[in-house]
């Protein structure tokens, strides 16, 4: 079974930091897009940041630029997500999702059509 489990968020203060771990399970990890994407009260969930299944491209959206990281390590089948200097914009709920991605596209991502999601983990930035 296939699933994608998310764990890290928290209560945070403005300025702090926060490491969020996204752990894959029932498919091949290593041929596979992942994306964090993020809902906050009363609006649309957007994206985040996406990695590759190689682990070389990744895109994110200008809000985090700077602050945000993503990475992937294919012998824990997970993906990161560390946050810096998070602001309370930055609250909602954290989600990863996978797509399976063809060796053509091996080295891009982009945070379209993700097929499989978490449920995912509550980030609150507030003073």
């Amino acid at each position: 079974q296939l699933q994608l489990v998310e764990s890290g968020g928290d209560l945070v203060q403005p300025g702090g930091s926060l490491r969020l771990s996204c752990v894959t399970s029932g498919f091949n990890f290593d041929g596979y897009a992942v994306a964090w994407f993020r809902q906050a009260p009363g609006k649309e969930r957007e994206g985040v940041t996406c990695i590759s299944r190689d682990g070389i491209g990744t895109n994110y959206t200008d809000s985090v630029k700077g602050r945000f990281t993503i990475s992937r390590d294919g012998a824990k089948r997970t993906v990161f997500l560390q946050m810096n200097s998070l602001k309370p914009e930055d609250t909602g709920v954290y989600f990863c999702a996978g797509r399976y991605s063809y060796y053509s596209d091996r080295d891009h991502c982009d945070m379209e059509e993700y097929r499989y999601w978490g449920q995912g983990t509550q980030v609150t930035v507030s003073s």
